[in-house]
């Protein structure tokens, strides 16, 4: 018996140029496992259409009126969010200020807006699975550069010490690998890699990946990304 295909990944784009999200839409909407729901001008738009549409995930640009990009990913994204939503934010800029703290506040990942279609879809399709878009060309350089002036705050050390494996496993993920990549170089399996992510994001206190790649930084121990 054939299995019923699965529901489009419901997205909301949030970005005060129209041109932006006309042109995000389009993309969006070629993909037939994704549709786009709805879209926002300006930040508190985007948090009432979010509270009304219930999307699965949120493409936010950073700096929008009323309320901006990081603000809006705060109350979608972050724990105890009362419209829990997953968020990519987009950014012009390679190292936008901003970027580091959505991250924090429980974003899925970023884009920068040059990216091409098959990224911006791919970022989407990960947000909704609940993973991180994390690339070893984009998103792991940024977040080295930025966190690298904040690796002795020690805020970020964990509420229950990592273990000597999750240390490592966290390094592995700040490289931008995938479970199977960090099984393959640990002589581990895949799905012991999860339990450890998964417990490495229960003592961080973070919503996924990127949350554990930017402690790993700040911490200094992420391992550098295969060039």
């Amino acid at each position: 018996m054939t299995s019923p295909n699965p529901e489009p990944i419901r997205t909301l784009i949030a970005d005060d140029q129209e041109a932006v999200r006309r042109s995000v839409r389009r993309i969006l909407d070629a993909q037939p496992d994704i549709t786009v729901v709805g879209e926002a001008a300006d930040g508190v738009a985007a948090l009432e259409l979010a509270a009304e549409l219930r999307p699965d995930v949120a493409l936010v640009d950073i700096r929008m009126p009323r309320m901006d990009g990081l603000e809006l990913t705060r109350r979608l994204a972050a724990p105890g969010a009362v419209t829990p939503v997953r968020v990519v934010v987009l950014t012009t800029f390679d190292l936008d200020e901003y970027v580091y703290p959505a991250l924090r506040h429980g974003a899925s990942g970023f884009l920068l807006k040059r990216s091409g279609p098959a990224l911006l879809a791919e970022a989407v399709r990960a947000a909704a699975g609940g993973e991180s878009l994390i690339s070893p060309s984009v998103t792991v350089r940024l977040l080295r550069h930025m966190a690298a002036p904040r690796r002795m705050d020690r805020r970020s050390a964990p509420a229950a010490p990592l273990t000597e494996r999750e240390v490592e496993i966290a390094g592995q993920v700040a490289a931008g690998r995938t479970n199977a990549d960090i099984a393959a170089e640990l002589f581990i399996s895949p799905g012991t890699v999860k339990t450890h992510v998964a417990s490495i994001q229960r003592k961080l206190g973070v919503q996924n990946r990127v949350g554990i790649a930017v402690h790993a930084w700040e911490m200094g121990y992420a391992v550098p990304p295969a060039q």
